[in-house]
């Protein structure tokens, strides 16, 4: 297998994206790699990230590889689980709040950081295959209790159609829904707009 073959497998084994590092374990020195983005045959997407060019990837498995500890967050989260139609502007991710807010300035796929604490951002949290790569994402009950955190953000039919949605949901688990509302402290807001499917 010549050096390109295994560049384009490497692409396609890790969603699209690869670090220096590993352009370099597959035989690419930095005068090589600057002559693959010369080439148009690879692009820098931030300090040490590259995509091969022409390729399509789903953009979550772009974003997990570019920030291994986001988590898909709130309207991003909502779209996977089909509980709305509406596709955001960007795609919003959780993140630690003691995370350097720079890294997330880039141009493609767009971001939107939400900075959370620690402990939080532990609650909820699964992971989902899209393209070979691991993507973290919040579960279908933690998504509606950040729904509801975050009431005043998103707007009012986002936050009606994803409740009428989870309450339809076979796969939705209520027992872990009101642990989580305990957690958030947001048991009241549960009662008031589930109460009656509680």
């Amino acid at each position: 297998m010549n050096k390109f073959d295994k560049l384009y497998k490497e692409f396609n084994k890790h969603g699209g994206i690869l670090r220096t590092s590993e352009l370099n374990d597959i035989g690419f020195s930095s005068r090589q790699i600057n002559k693959l983005i010369e080439d148009n045959i690879i692009s820098r997407i931030k300090h040490g990230y590259y995509e091969l060019l022409g390729s399509t990837f789903p953009e979550e498995a772009i974003i997990a590889r570019l920030f291994p500890q986001a988590v898909i967050f709130l309207e991003s989260a909502l779209l996977h689980y089909d509980y709305t139609d509406r596709i955001p502007s960007a795609w919003q991710i959780a993140v630690d709040r003691n995370s350097a807010k720079s890294k997330y300035k880039i141009d493609y796929p767009l971001v939107e950081p939400f900075y959370l604490k620690p402990n939080i951002l532990e609650i909820g949290v699964d992971s989902i295959q899209v393209a070979g790569v691991t993507v973290k994402i919040f579960n279908r009950d933690r998504t509606i209790c950040d729904v509801l955190r975050y009431e005043n953000k998103l707007e009012r039919e986002v936050v009606s159609n994803a409740i009428q949605r989870y309450v339809n949901d076979r796969n939705k688990n209520t027992r872990r829904l009101l642990e989580y509302g305990e957690k958030f402290k947001i048991q009241n807001k549960l009662q008031t707009y589930l109460g009656v499917w509680l």
